[in-house]
Protein backbone atom coordinates (compact mmCIF):
# COMPACT_ATOMS: atom_id res chain seq x y z
CA UNK A 1 0.00 0.00 0.00
CA UNK A 2 1.54 3.65 -1.07
CA UNK A 3 1.59 6.20 1.40
CA UNK A 4 -0.69 8.55 -0.55
CA UNK A 5 -3.13 5.69 -0.27
CA UNK A 6 -2.86 5.45 3.46
CA UNK A 7 -3.34 9.63 3.64
CA UNK A 8 -6.28 9.08 1.74
CA UNK A 9 -7.83 6.88 4.25
CA UNK A 10 -6.93 8.30 7.32
CA UNK A 11 -8.63 11.87 5.67
CA UNK A 12 -11.46 9.90 5.16
CA UNK A 13 -11.49 8.52 8.25
CA UNK A 14 -10.97 11.78 10.11
CA UNK A 15 -13.94 13.13 8.07
CA UNK A 16 -16.15 10.28 9.17
CA UNK A 17 -15.33 11.02 12.76
CA UNK A 18 -15.71 14.67 12.36
CA UNK A 19 -19.37 14.32 10.75
CA UNK A 20 -20.43 11.84 13.64
CA UNK A 21 -19.38 14.36 16.50
CA UNK A 22 -21.29 16.91 14.41
CA UNK A 23 -24.74 14.80 14.59
CA UNK A 24 -24.09 13.72 18.17
CA UNK A 25 -24.01 17.47 19.37
CA UNK A 26 -27.12 17.95 17.10
CA UNK A 27 -29.28 15.64 18.48
CA UNK A 28 -28.78 16.41 22.29
CA UNK A 29 -30.26 19.46 21.68
CA UNK A 30 -27.00 21.39 23.39
CA UNK A 31 -23.99 22.93 22.08
CA UNK A 32 -23.92 25.23 19.46
CA UNK A 33 -27.65 24.41 18.09
CA UNK A 34 -28.81 28.16 17.37
CA UNK A 35 -31.93 29.18 19.70
CA UNK A 36 -31.72 32.75 18.96
CA UNK A 37 -30.87 35.23 21.44
CA UNK A 38 -30.66 34.99 25.15
CA UNK A 39 -33.12 36.41 27.67
CA UNK A 40 -29.76 38.26 28.96
CA UNK A 41 -29.16 39.46 25.24
CA UNK A 42 -32.97 40.91 24.85
CA UNK A 43 -32.72 42.21 28.34
CA UNK A 44 -29.58 44.01 27.91
CA UNK A 45 -31.03 44.98 24.03
CA UNK A 46 -34.01 46.70 25.56
CA UNK A 47 -33.32 49.25 28.19
CA UNK A 48 -36.44 50.96 27.96
CA UNK A 49 -38.38 48.01 28.59
CA UNK A 50 -40.80 46.78 31.21
CA UNK A 51 -38.78 45.70 33.67
CA UNK A 52 -37.15 49.35 33.73
CA UNK A 53 -40.49 50.79 33.26
CA UNK A 54 -42.48 49.12 36.20
CA UNK A 55 -40.23 50.22 39.08
CA UNK A 56 -40.85 53.96 37.61
CA UNK A 57 -44.46 53.09 37.71
CA UNK A 58 -44.26 51.43 41.41
CA UNK A 59 -42.99 54.61 42.57
CA UNK A 60 -44.84 57.22 41.22
CA UNK A 61 -47.78 55.05 42.61
CA UNK A 62 -46.37 55.41 46.14
CA UNK A 63 -45.57 58.79 45.82
CA UNK A 64 -48.81 60.17 44.47
CA UNK A 65 -50.77 57.73 47.35
CA UNK A 66 -48.23 59.56 50.13
CA UNK A 67 -48.62 62.55 49.07
CA UNK A 68 -52.70 62.51 48.88
CA UNK A 69 -52.85 61.10 52.59
CA UNK A 70 -51.20 63.94 54.47
CA UNK A 71 -53.19 66.58 51.90
CA UNK A 72 -56.54 65.30 53.14
CA UNK A 73 -55.16 65.21 57.07
CA UNK A 74 -54.12 68.64 56.31
CA UNK A 75 -56.91 70.00 55.13
CA UNK A 76 -59.00 68.25 57.98
CA UNK A 77 -56.90 69.47 60.72
CA UNK A 78 -57.17 72.97 59.43
CA UNK A 79 -61.03 72.60 59.29
CA UNK A 80 -60.76 71.73 62.95
CA UNK A 81 -58.41 73.92 64.09
CA UNK A 82 -60.75 76.87 62.66
CA UNK A 83 -64.10 75.11 64.16
CA UNK A 84 -62.05 75.42 67.72
CA UNK A 85 -61.05 79.04 67.31
CA UNK A 86 -64.66 80.13 66.47
CA UNK A 87 -65.28 78.15 69.27
CA UNK A 88 -62.78 80.05 71.95
CA UNK A 89 -64.24 83.19 70.39
CA UNK A 90 -67.72 82.85 71.14
CA UNK A 91 -66.53 81.84 74.57
CA UNK A 92 -65.05 85.20 75.15
CA UNK A 93 -68.18 87.18 73.69
CA UNK A 94 -70.10 84.94 76.97
CA UNK A 95 -67.35 86.86 79.34
CA UNK A 96 -67.99 90.30 77.60
CA UNK A 97 -71.44 90.14 78.25
CA UNK A 98 -70.93 89.70 82.14
CA UNK A 99 -68.49 92.27 82.42
CA UNK A 100 -71.47 94.46 81.01
CA UNK A 101 -74.20 93.91 83.54
CA UNK A 102 -74.19 97.45 85.80
CA UNK A 103 -74.62 98.46 89.07
CA UNK A 104 -72.55 99.97 91.52
CA UNK A 105 -68.84 99.39 91.51
CA UNK A 106 -68.35 100.11 95.57
CA UNK A 107 -70.60 99.38 98.88
CA UNK A 108 -73.52 102.18 98.52
CA UNK A 109 -73.19 105.13 100.94
CA UNK A 110 -76.07 105.48 103.44
CA UNK A 111 -76.47 106.44 107.14
CA UNK A 112 -74.19 103.52 107.99
CA UNK A 113 -70.93 104.71 106.72
CA UNK A 114 -71.47 108.57 106.60
CA UNK A 115 -72.32 111.53 108.11
CA UNK A 116 -74.99 113.77 106.67
CA UNK A 117 -75.22 117.32 107.61
CA UNK A 118 -78.11 120.43 106.46
CA UNK A 119 -76.91 123.75 106.01
CA UNK A 120 -78.65 126.93 105.29
CA UNK A 121 -76.90 129.10 102.60
CA UNK A 122 -77.57 132.14 101.95
CA UNK A 123 -77.00 131.75 97.88
CA UNK A 124 -79.45 130.80 96.20
CA UNK A 125 -82.14 131.97 98.34
CA UNK A 126 -84.50 129.54 100.07
CA UNK A 127 -81.72 126.58 99.56
CA UNK A 128 -80.55 124.15 102.11
CA UNK A 129 -77.44 121.86 101.17
CA UNK A 130 -76.83 118.53 101.95
CA UNK A 131 -73.37 117.16 103.09
CA UNK A 132 -72.82 113.38 102.99
CA UNK A 133 -68.65 112.54 104.09
CA UNK A 134 -67.89 108.93 104.00
CA UNK A 135 -66.75 107.96 107.55
CA UNK A 136 -65.84 104.19 106.61
CA UNK A 137 -62.81 102.72 105.73
CA UNK A 138 -63.71 101.67 101.97
CA UNK A 139 -65.06 103.88 98.44
CA UNK A 140 -68.79 103.76 98.71
CA UNK A 141 -71.11 105.53 95.88
CA UNK A 142 -73.41 107.70 96.63
CA UNK A 143 -76.44 107.10 94.01
CA UNK A 144 -79.44 108.41 93.32
CA UNK A 145 -80.59 111.68 95.20
CA UNK A 146 -81.92 112.33 98.92
CA UNK A 147 -85.34 111.08 99.94
CA UNK A 148 -86.20 114.12 102.11
CA UNK A 149 -89.11 114.04 104.62
CA UNK A 150 -89.67 117.41 106.51
CA UNK A 151 -91.23 117.51 109.75
CA UNK A 152 -94.44 115.48 109.54
CA UNK A 153 -94.81 115.46 105.75
CA UNK A 154 -96.64 112.62 104.08
CA UNK A 155 -94.66 112.61 100.55
CA UNK A 156 -91.14 113.35 99.99
CA UNK A 157 -89.92 116.17 97.40
CA UNK A 158 -89.46 115.29 93.45
CA UNK A 159 -86.03 115.37 91.89
CA UNK A 160 -84.78 117.81 89.41
CA UNK A 161 -83.96 115.48 86.80
CA UNK A 162 -81.74 117.98 85.06
CA UNK A 163 -79.69 117.97 87.74
CA UNK A 164 -78.84 114.19 86.44
CA UNK A 165 -75.11 113.06 87.35
CA UNK A 166 -72.75 112.05 84.08
CA UNK A 167 -71.49 109.41 86.37
CA UNK A 168 -71.77 107.70 89.63
CA UNK A 169 -70.66 109.86 93.03
CA UNK A 170 -67.87 107.69 94.41
CA UNK A 171 -67.02 108.87 97.99
CA UNK A 172 -62.90 108.03 98.65
CA UNK A 173 -62.87 107.71 102.86
CA UNK A 174 -63.39 111.45 103.96
CA UNK A 175 -64.18 112.45 100.90
CA UNK A 176 -68.10 114.07 100.86
CA UNK A 177 -70.95 114.73 97.88
CA UNK A 178 -73.50 117.07 97.83
CA UNK A 179 -77.49 118.11 96.95
CA UNK A 180 -79.10 120.99 96.98
CA UNK A 181 -82.39 121.60 98.22
CA UNK A 182 -84.74 124.14 97.15
CA UNK A 183 -87.04 124.86 100.10
CA UNK A 184 -89.37 127.03 99.04
CA UNK A 185 -90.41 129.78 95.92
CA UNK A 186 -88.49 132.99 96.01
CA UNK A 187 -91.06 135.20 94.77
CA UNK A 188 -93.56 133.49 96.90
CA UNK A 189 -95.58 131.74 94.42
CA UNK A 190 -95.45 128.51 96.32
CA UNK A 191 -98.63 127.52 98.35
CA UNK A 192 -98.88 125.10 101.61
CA UNK A 193 -95.83 126.08 103.41
CA UNK A 194 -94.72 125.42 107.14
CA UNK A 195 -92.14 125.58 108.81
CA UNK A 196 -89.99 121.88 109.74
CA UNK A 197 -87.96 121.48 112.48
CA UNK A 198 -86.92 117.91 111.85
CA UNK A 199 -85.32 116.38 108.87
CA UNK A 200 -84.59 112.39 107.34
CA UNK A 201 -82.67 111.58 104.72
CA UNK A 202 -82.71 108.60 102.82
CA UNK A 203 -80.72 107.19 100.59
CA UNK A 204 -81.12 104.59 97.79
CA UNK A 205 -80.14 101.57 99.92
CA UNK A 206 -79.30 101.16 103.51
CA UNK A 207 -79.78 103.13 106.68
CA UNK A 208 -81.33 106.48 106.72
CA UNK A 209 -79.67 109.68 108.34
CA UNK A 210 -81.33 112.34 110.49
CA UNK A 211 -78.79 115.54 109.82
CA UNK A 212 -79.96 118.53 112.28
CA UNK A 213 -81.83 121.64 111.18
CA UNK A 214 -81.07 125.44 112.03
CA UNK A 215 -82.85 126.01 115.92
CA UNK A 216 -85.63 128.23 114.39
CA UNK A 217 -86.55 125.48 111.94
CA UNK A 218 -86.64 126.16 107.72
CA UNK A 219 -89.93 127.39 106.02
CA UNK A 220 -90.84 124.55 102.87
CA UNK A 221 -93.33 124.92 100.75
CA UNK A 222 -94.79 122.84 97.86
CA UNK A 223 -92.66 124.02 95.51
CA UNK A 224 -90.07 121.81 97.79
CA UNK A 225 -87.08 120.18 95.19
CA UNK A 226 -84.06 118.15 95.38
CA UNK A 227 -81.30 117.72 93.27
CA UNK A 228 -79.35 114.46 92.28
CA UNK A 229 -76.16 113.61 94.74
CA UNK A 230 -73.26 115.44 93.66
CA UNK A 231 -69.21 115.20 93.51
CA UNK A 232 -69.22 118.98 93.77
CA UNK A 233 -70.55 121.81 96.02
CA UNK A 234 -71.44 123.90 93.23
CA UNK A 235 -73.03 121.62 91.66
CA UNK A 236 -75.24 121.16 93.85
CA UNK A 237 -76.31 124.57 94.45
CA UNK A 238 -76.96 125.47 90.51
CA UNK A 239 -80.50 124.38 90.74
Amino acid sequence: MSARTVRTRLLAASTVALAALALTACDNGKGVRDEGPSAASQSSAQPGGSTTAKPAADNGASTGGSAATPTKGSTKGSANGSSGKTGGGKATGGGTGTGGTGGTRNAACNGANTRTTATEVSRPLNHLLLTVTNTGSKNCDLTGYPIARFGEAQSVPPVAEQTHPQAVVTLAPGESGYAGVLLSAGDGSGGNGYTAKTLVVGFAKGATSTPALPAKGVYVDDKLTVTYWQQSLDDALSY
